[in-house]
């Protein structure tokens, strides 16, 4: 926790030579997954085919893009005692791939782990291929804190360089550790626009007061616009952080600038598309603070 906590306070920008995202934020941003019934993603929509909710007041969206946008993607993976053996190596491999080939170069990523605690092994690095094998000395111990981990990690995306976000968090326990509860993550997580993704590996033979929490990981996720997908096992990583890939290449970018001077309060959202069964996700809402 202390090297995160120290960035955070200390302020990543200065350490890492970035410019912090939150100082350059003139107008809301909104990322949008659409789906059918299926769960297909549905791609060619329009500008015109969407409409924007801030508080129930339908806003104009004044930017709009429907192609593939450089991400800013936190990986946060368990690295408690129930991922000895073959589940970190299987961890490890499906890392590699996710990082090395199904990343963009102009993307860029943070990498951290957590078991009691959090730690990053990497900040934000650019492009993604060159993290290949930075898992390779993980020694899985301790329990599992991962709420502490998504709070104390959320806040590196106030120094990221692109303007889409999205966090991947693998966990097979149940948290067993935490200094905060879920509803305080929930709080320090909603303050950022991070899409959040969890995969939960949910092993049959697991101890009950021990097994993931997959409805937890749901209560953050889905307030973020993301997912939690229930996998088997750590072999199921590789399929299934492929599909957050495939997510992430068939997103919408939408701009708005809000009808509301910022007033520092929470501002509920909800994305509709005009026509169409289709299911839409995109963070709730936003605090409307001050720009500096």
């Amino acid at each position: 926790i202390g090297a995160i906590a120290a960035c955070c306070v200390g302020g990543c920008a200065a350490v890492w030579g970035q410019t912090p995202y939150r100082d350059r934020v003139d107008v809301v941003q909104v990322t949008v997954s659409v789906t059918d019934a299926a769960g297909r993603h549905i791609t060619g929509l329009t500008q015109e085919d969407f409409q924007v909710f801030e508080d129930g007041v339908e806003q104009t969206i004044t930017q709009f893009t429907d192609k593939r946008v450089p991400v800013s993607l936190g990986m946060l993976l368990d690295a408690s005692d129930s991922m000895r053996g073959q589940p970190v190596v299987d961890a490890r491999d499906a890392f590699d791939r996710f990082v090395g080939d199904l990343l963009l170069r102009e993307d860029e990523v943070f990498v951290a782990t957590f078991n009691h605690q959090p730690r990053l092994v990497t900040k934000w690095t650019m492009p993604p291929m060159s993290l290949r094998g930075s898992l390779s000395e993980l020694k899985p111990s301790g329990g599992t804190a991962i709420y502490d981990a998504l709070a104390d990690t959320s806040r590196l995306f106030e120094q990221r360089v692109n303007l889409r976000a999205a966090m991947v968090v693998v966990s097979d326990g149940a948290d067993t550790a935490s200094d905060r509860s879920l509803m305080q993550t929930i709080d320090v997580i909603r303050r950022n626009d991070a899409f959040v993704y969890a995969i939960a590996i949910d092993a049959p033979d697991g101890r009950e007061s021990t097994r993931v929490n997959p409805d937890a990981l749901r209560d953050i996720t889905s307030m973020t616009g993301g997912y939690t997908e229930v996998v088997r096992s750590a072999a199921d990583l590789g399929p299934a952080t492929a599909r957050i890939a495939d997510e992430l290449n068939k997103q919408y970018t939408l701009g708005y600038s809000s009808s509301k001077p910022p007033d520092g309060t929470w501002r509920p959202l909800r994305v509709r598309v005009r026509s169409g069964t289709y299911f839409v996700r995109a963070r709730r809402g936003y605090f409307a603070q001050p720009t500096r």
